[in-house]
């Protein structure tokens, strides 16, 4: 059944080896830390572009480095693991521990055992909510948006939706399959998205949260 799962699911395969994931999230301290000194001595004008080119680089690195090294860590309702391809992990730990190694200070534990819809509205720039409407009306709006990474909280789950080149990803640990978990698949299809009554969609790495982010102050 797992080999039949890993064939088929896209994208489930982690691109970047579990050892060098604690490399990866060093690296991204030290730029965030380089981000930090430089936007401490900008002007607004500077500022602004610094959040630009901080957004661009924290953007390619969640979706391309952290997210894929988690592919395949499987689900487990009280799944609680901290390191990609070791343990198993619920959907909420799954986002918090990704925000988490991405550099961003919040509660893990906490969060993760919280509803996301708050947790969303404290992190969101943008929010958009959907009851008992097709998910290609969310589709539509995510791609008429552009690039992105978005947080979605549903009837009973949690996950990630990243949009890149028009193409619109759900990324989640996913109960549907729990002994593949982590996974990335189309927002369409047989998958908690697709079958939630209730969909909060909420805009990550706007302005706000870049800002604590490069200062390396709490989300909470």
């Amino acid at each position: 059944m797992l080999t039949t799962l890993l064939t088929a699911l896209p994208l489930l395969i982690p691109s970047t080896p579990n050892t060098s994931y604690s490399a990866t999230k060093q690296g991204m301290e030290e730029r965030r830390l380089a981000f930090q000194r430089s936007y401490q001595n900008a002007d607004s004008v500077g500022q602004q572009i610094i959040l630009d080119s901080a957004k661009a680089y924290l953007f390619d690195r969640i979706t391309q480095d952290l997210l894929p090294a988690w592919y395949g860590t499987p689900w487990d309702f009280n799944g609680i693991t901290r390191v990609p391809g070791q343990g198993k992990i619920a959907c909420g730990y799954f986002v918090n521990t990704v925000l988490l190694d991405a550099g961003f200070r919040l509660p893990r534990i906490k969060w993760s055992q919280e509803a996301a819809e708050p947790i969303t509205l404290k992190l969101a720039g943008t929010v958009k909510r959907y009851r008992d409407r097709p998910v290609s009306e969310l589709e539509t709006w995510l791609r008429s948006r552009g690039d992105g990474l978005y947080k979605v909280g549903l009837d009973n789950h949690v996950g990630f939706i990243v949009v890149r080149g028009g193409v619109a990803r759900f990324v989640h640990s996913s109960y549907y399959h729990p002994e593949v978990g982590v996974m990335s698949e189309p927002l369409e299809g047989n998958n908690p998205l697709a079958n939630s009554h209730y969909r909060i969609v909420g805009s990550l790495l706007d302005d706000p949260m870049m800002i604590k982010w490069i200062q390396g102050t709490d989300l909470d």
